[in-house]
């Protein structure tokens, strides 16, 4: 009898152990990088979503001071990480991860959410108002000068649910309004080098209702870095990774288990 008790509870400690195990960590760690306006905790859905099914993630602060000096901060991070690295950038954060010069070796992959994809010598105002359909310019509240003599950008809080997060709920984007980082209005205007997109493969996720970043733009900068899967989400907005995180974490997830 004491030989079959220990057999039972042995069966039930590895019974046990399996039934509460954590998921299997992935080899690959996801890297998000917020956008203007945004903050880190833009992308707490997304990144729940990605640590239940086994993935290690960093979101990471992005300065929103320029792109060379943003995409510098951002590879440091990255090239921190041991083993590969998939970045996913929203908004202005795609010109950050787009920056080759700052990617460091380890990074396989990008992911672009509703975010910019500039090619040399472009920024992101230019790209916008390349094609029609952004109102950015008219939601922003009045600036923040800076000693330098540039200014910080802020969305005004009374139009930012409209303007960044109108799939949102109300109370939720209020917040989102009140916790918003500023950019440097410099970084939306320097120019971008090498796209890193050249050299590695890409995704897209972005919304048919963003206003932000006029949809036209972001199929076009998509088509043009050859993206391996593009995923257009009717009706969502500028936050996209807000309002749909189960679409954008299963955009990541593709580029994370993607061979070369």
């Amino acid at each position: 009898m004491p030989k079959l008790l220990t057999a039972f509870a042995a069966v039930l400690v590895l019974t046990g152990s399996t039934a509460f195990a954590a998921p299997l960590r992935k080899p690959v760690t996801i890297v998000l990088v917020h956008g203007a306006f945004a903050e880190s905790a833009s992308w707490n859905r997304v990144a729940a979503q990605l640590k239940a099914d086994g993935y290690r993630v960093i979101a990471a602060a992005n300065p929103l001071r320029g792109v060379k000096d943003d995409a510098a901060s951002i590879g440091r991070v990255a090239a921190s990480v041991q083993g590969p690295v998939v970045l996913v950038g929203h908004s202005y954060g795609g010109a950050v991860i787009s920056d080759a010069g700052a990617t460091p070796p380890n990074v396989k992959a990008l992911v672009f959410v509703a975010a910019f994809a500039p090619d040399a010598g472009e920024n992101a105002l230019e790209l916008t108002g390349r094609f029609p359909g952004g109102t950015l310019g008219q939601a922003l509240a009045p600036p923040v000068m800076l000693p330098d003599g540039s200014k910080d950008l802020y969305i005004d809080q009374d139009k930012f649910g409209a303007q960044f997060a109108a799939d949102v709920a109300p109370a939720e984007s209020a917040l989102m309004a009140a916790t918003q980082r500023p950019v440097r209005d410099a970084a939306l205007t320097e120019a971008s080098g090498p796209p890193a997109w050249r050299r590695l493969p890409s995704w897209f996720v972005y919304g048919t209702g963003d206003k932000n970043i006029p949809p036209a733009a972001l199929g076009f900068m998509a088509k043009r870095a050859d993206s391996r899967k593009t995923v257009v989400v009717d009706g969502a907005s500028h936050v996209v990774m807000v309002s749909h995180p189960k679409a954008v974490a299963e955009v990541i997830e593709a580029a994370a288990a993607a061979q070369p």
